[in-house]
């Protein structure tokens, strides 16, 4: 396989993964809706961080020793199950609230960036399968023979893709329309991201493997 059809199936890995729908995505969206673009965005930074973190380490090597030891692993799941458990709480709470004080927020000093920032982080580093996915990707681009260059090259366009994606969340989802339109389902998104939260955190926390 020549390297531009390897990066192209590394790309193409990469996106579908972040794309498709998961607890980070549905925070995002949930967030947008809820927040608005300044709050989404900080979330998205967060996870951004935490992706291009995991990356950092997996081409130092780190990542390759970590996903050896199987019980470092059961740690960083459990750990990563319990805080998705927790986010799930929360969201089962504005579910069930009544009123509207979870409505779209228009003044910014009422937005916690900073918080909703470290969330982000939180939810990607507490993901095992970030680490898998790296261990992957650098397995690939670390092989025998591989030029420097290559692993810029794939740190740099799967950066890319992470912000392009995540961040392309965080703003079509604050949208005007999309605003409008939590106003009208904000107890049904909420209680389907307790759902997802409460899945995923379930998964991490009782899985094998």
């Amino acid at each position: 396989m020549t390297l531009s059809h390897e990066l192209i199936l590394i790309y193409t890995t990469y996106f579908v993964a972040t794309a498709s729908p998961g607890p980070s995505n549905m925070a995002i969206m949930g967030t947008a809706m809820k927040k608005g673009r300044g709050a989404a965005l900080a979330l998205a930074g967060g996870v951004i961080s935490g992706s291009m973190m995991w990356a950092l380490l997996a081409a130092c090597g780190v990542l390759t020793v970590l996903a050896t030891f199987a019980q470092l692993l059961i740690v960083l799941k459990i750990g990563g199950g319990l805080y998705l458990l927790w986010l799930a709480f929360n969201a089962g709470k504005s579910a069930l609230a009544r009123s509207d004080s979870s409505m779209v927020t228009t003044s910014d000093k009422s937005v916690a960036y900073g918080k909703l920032f470290r969330q982000g982080i939180l939810m990607h580093i507490g993901n095992p399968k970030a680490i898998l996915t790296w261990v992957a990707i650098m397995s690939v681009a670390l092989k025998p023979g591989a030029a420097a260059s290559t692993l810029l090259t794939i740190i740099f366009g799967c950066a890319t893709i992470c912000v392009l994606v995540f961040c392309g969340y965080a703003l079509l989802f604050s949208t005007a329309v999309m605003s409008a339109f939590y106003r009208r389902i904000r107890r049904g998104l909420d209680a389907l991201l307790a759902c997802c939260f409460t899945i995923a955190g379930l998964k991490l926390v009782f899985s094998r493997s």
